[in-house]
């Protein structure tokens, strides 16, 4: 059996929303010391809407694989959706990722989380 799955090995070779954005409206960014990999997402949100969604991610082939279809899963959904995404969505999506890689859902759920984080402290900075 192999290692990953077709879905993985897709996401890894042809990663969806790989990039930057500029003036993104939320920035997250999360690591993992242990592993070495490292997440960060970028969101483009309009009338709480996830408009445009990137990531740039230094790690595996699980990381970079959880990257993608986290961003597939959250673009064009309320925020609200995307706060309720978890890593375990995240590997059932990608067909399962070996127990081992688990944490690299980890790592998108929670560089998601974090950008969210930083869209709502500016939107509260920004109306106050």
């Amino acid at each position: 059996m192999a290692l990953y799955s077709e879905k993985v090995m897709d996401h890894f070779k042809n990663p969806r929303n790989l990039g930057s954005i500029e003036n993104a409206d939320g920035i997250g960014e999360v690591g993992n010391a242990k592993c070495g990999d490292i997440m960060k997402i970028y969101l483009k949100i309009d009338n709480e809407i996830i408009t445009d969604v990137k990531f740039e991610t230094f790690g595996c082939a699980s990381a970079i694989a959880s990257s993608s279809m986290a961003t597939e899963l959250i673009k064009g959904k309320p925020v609200s959706e995307a706060l309720e995404l978890t890593n375990k969505a995240v590997a059932e999506a990608l067909d399962g990722l070996p127990p081992h890689k688990m944490h690299c859902s980890v790592l998108a759920e929670e560089a998601i989380n974090d950008a969210i984080k930083d869209y709502l402290s500016k939107k509260e900075k920004a109306n106050s």
